[in-house]
């Protein structure tokens, strides 16, 4: 599979070949943030091809945590596109960036329920989990 995506304005890109590792909906605090208050829905995808085919967005991690994720924004229209977790060669891509967003599928977990919201709405039968699922 090849997946193309970027931001709002268009000046980040991206390519990604190959399968998806995991599609999920992400019900952490900190996906709140980033996504406005719902959660976020994503695939993770390996680093081997994987490229910016446009402008390298920025970058943030918070300086307070031990092993913080890094954020991947375009500096010019905010559009949060990717998140890089320390130790993982993979990119967790946001699957509303996607040129196609159809092309998601949708989730097959929902993760981190113990941050969830009263108005979190979660598909029946998805599976869901407190935190990660086991490996």
């Amino acid at each position: 599979m090849v997946w193309t995506g970027g931001c709002y304005c268009g000046a980040v890109r991206y390519r990604a070949e190959g399968k998806a590792l995991f599609k999920a909906q992400c019900h952490c605090r900190e996906c709140q943030y980033i996504s406005g208050g719902g959660p976020n829905y994503f695939l993770m995808v390996g680093h081997e091809g994987f490229a910016w085919t446009a402008a390298e967005p920025a970058a943030f991690a918070r300086s307070d945590l031990d092993s913080p994720v890094t954020r991947r924004f375009c500096a010019t229209c905010g559009t949060h596109i990717a998140t890089e977790r320390p130790g993982a060669r993979t990119y967790v891509l946001k699957a509303g960036t996607l040129d196609d967003p159809a092309s998601y599928g949708g989730p097959t977990a929902a993760i981190y329920m113990c941050d969830t919201q009263a108005f979190h709405l979660v598909p029946e039968g998805l599976p869901a989990f407190d935190k990660l699922p086991p490996r």
